[in-house]
């Protein structure tokens, strides 16, 4: 079940063939097609620091044999699994946590365990390892209730999940430490990332991935809400991307910064499952149930800081990003 490969165009400059790259929570969505992009293009070493309760061990197989690939399976929140992955390491993606809005009203002392312990854990072994970079997941989650559109980096809200309060922690830590510590750290603020090795399944599968499950193998979906809410859906080539580009830029008034990572158009959610549905072929409708505790109404991001800055340029637009997924996860799950 590996990662339909779209990563055929470069985002570094300088070489990657010397990096030796951790990548925390590899074997999980994000994580697995930022590892793809890494081996494909001859990094060094790629490194895995994973404890399987998000991520899957199908994600990494197609690597398992690649002589630059290393998989730990370990667990942020333990300090000395953080130690022993950050020995030798260059630099540091770390994509580890505990998604969900609903999961952290349900349990906020596991959000907070794993998303703020867990990330002050691998932020102290990157310091002391002198890992050259850090770059780390935020989320579009932390603008909370801020009313502007799009959204600017530097104007948040109230959060409003402990997921959120998670995020906007890490992205305070991050901003100390490379004050006190002259670290160079690049928080990324996803919004609503999908695309392969996205996982369908368990309480807390977001939306896409569960559309699909409905409109190619006929399980029931529902939206929240009258589906209105509008999000900025990101294809994860677009988050490799941004990720790159924060690992390997070279202009110094990048560094230490919080990007949006997003493609800058807004689609409703009932856009969004109509779009699946033409793609998919299928005419199954969806139930509508009252909407969640914590959800943001809409969600658009600004993305000009990371364009001016990191040279982000988001290749796939929403349809097309969907048209990849949907290939890929009527391969991957319909013997399932």
């Amino acid at each position: 079940m590996s990662t339909t490969s779209v990563y055929d165009k470069a985002y570094h400059n300088s070489s990657i063939a010397n990096a030796s790259i951790l990548v925390t929570g590899g074997a999980g969505f994000i994580g697995s097609n930022l590892v793809t992009y890494l081996l494909e293009h001859g990094a060094k070493k790629v490194r895995v620091l994973d404890n399987l309760s998000n991520g899957f061990l199908r994600n990494i197989e197609p690597f398992r044999n690649n002589p630059a690939f290393e998989f730990i399976e370990g667990d942020i929140t333990k300090p000395e699994d953080c130690k022993r992955a950050c020995e030798g390491i260059d630099l540091i993606s770390h994509q580890a946590a505990l998604g969900s809005v609903p999961r952290s009203i349900k349990n906020p002392l596991a959000t907070s365990e794993a998303n703020t312990t867990g990330f002050l854990n691998i932020l102290l072994a990157a310091r002391d390892a002198g890992v050259k970079r850090f770059v780390y997941a935020s989320s579009s989650s932390v603008y909370g209730d801020a009313t502007e559109s799009p959204k600017i980096e530097g104007r948040l809200g109230n959060p409003l999940s402990p997921y959120a309060v998670s995020k906007l922690t890490n992205e305070l830590y991050a901003k100390v430490f490379a004050m006190h510590y002259g670290m160079e750290i690049i928080g990324l603020r996803y919004f609503n990332v999908f695309g392969p090795n996205q996982d369908p399944n368990g309480p807390y599968a977001a939306a896409i991935p569960l559309f699909m499950n409905s409109l190619l193998f006929g399980k029931d979906a529902v939206i929240y809400g009258d589906g209105g809410q509008t999000r900025d859906f990101t294809f994860v080539e677009n988050a490799v991307q941004a990720n790159v580009r924060a690992l390997f830029t070279e202009n110094k008034e990048a560094l230490n910064k919080v990007y949006n990572v997003a493609v800058g158009e807004a689609v409703s959610v009932n856009d969004l499952y109509e779009t699946i549905a033409g793609i998919a072929g299928s005419n199954k409708r969806p139930e509508y149930v009252p909407e969640r505790k914590g959800d943001i109404k809409n969600s658009l991001a600004d993305i000009s800081q990371a364009k001016n800055l990191l040279g982000y340029d988001p290749r796939y637009k929403i349809r097309e990003g969907l048209q990849v997924t949907v290939t890929w996860f009527r391969k991957a799950y319909e013997n399932a």
